[in-house]
Formats: C-alpha cells, structure tokens, sequence
C-alpha cells in the first residue's frame, strides 16, 4: 500500500482544481491510502517562527513526511501558482535542512479558464518541487485548458468522459511511478 498526499492549490469551495484532483486519485490503485492536506490555514512561512514551536507548522511537516508521493493539483494565479500553495511548500521545507518533501516523488497538473491551461503555474512549480528534491512524473503533461467546460459549475467535479478517463490514466501511471521510489 501506498500513502498518496494530494495538494490542491486552489483554496476556494468546489475548487476546479479539486475536481481534477479528484479525477486523478481515481486511477490510483485500490489499496492506496489518500490523504488531502490542507493549506488554507497555514500561516505564512516566517523564519523567525523555526526558533518556537507552532502547532500548526509541526503537523503540516508531519503530514508531509507521512506521506509516500504527492499530487499536486494547481490554478495558475497572475502567471504563477497561489500563495497558499507556495506557503505550503515553504512551511514543510523548513527550518534549513529539514525539508520534508525530499524523495518523495510528485506528479503536477494545471488548471485554467483559458486555453493556455495554466501552463506556467505548471513549471514554476516544477521548479520548486526541482529544488525540493523531488522526482517528478514527466509524462504525461497535464495541462488543463478551459476547465470550466469540462466540470459542473457548482462541484468542480470533472464531467467529461474524455477528461476523465484521461486523469485516471495518468494517476495509475503516477503510481507505477512513484511504487519505483519506494
């Protein structure tokens, strides 16, 4: 069995990006455990708390280095991924040399309204994860474009068949992927 985190970079309730999440994990095997982490609440990273104990800072580290792989699912905000996101990655990076991502493989996607399907957001954070010490699925790319015509409105929840199955692939690939990490 595998421990599967996933990271929506998206905040918002019924968030495309949650949708799409979603559609992943559906091609991870049966028997693999799933968390989703939150990153709403984490305070913004400031170096001045690694010196104290923060509870919040502590679990978040510690649901992070639970985990065997991760997922990552982002929108692209102004060109970029999210704060919350980039908060995420900062907080469970530290303090200096206590990274809890290192070796864990990940697998990215992006979502936007427009055609260009966040594609930026997409390698910005590649090239945190990069730093991080993560090896990262490469194939396939998953970039995707005008989501809003592929999910409900009200859910999130992908609709389309095509997407769909298309997710669901690249989560089984991602675990094929990640099962040679182990």
């Amino acid at each position: 069995m595998s421990k599967f985190g996933v990271i929506v970079g998206s905040i918002r309730k019924n968030s495309y990006s949650k949708g799409v999440a979603e559609a992943i994990v559906k091609g991870l095997p049966d028997n693999s455990e799933v968390t989703y982490l939150s990153i709403s609440d984490l305070p913004l990273y400031n170096q001045d708390y690694d010196s104290e104990s923060i509870a919040i800072y502590d679990d978040f580290r510690a649901q992070v280095r639970e985990q065997d792989a991760f997922i990552f699912v982002t929108p692209e905000h102004n060109r970029s991924i999210p704060a919350a996101l980039k908060n995420a990655l900062d907080v469970a990076s530290r303090p200096w040399g206590q990274n809890s991502w290192a070796d864990k493989p990940a697998l990215v996607a992006s979502q936007s309204l427009s055609g260009i399907a966040g594609v930026l957001a997409n390698h910005i954070l590649r090239q945190s994860l990069v730093f991080l010490d993560m090896p990262t699925l490469q194939q396939p790319e998953l970039y995707i474009g005008n989501i809003q015509s592929l999910t409900d409105d009200e859910t999130g929840e992908v609709n389309n068949e095509d997407t769909k199955v298309f997710l669901a692939n690249a989560g089984k690939q991602f675990a094929d992927f990640a099962s040679k990490f182990k």
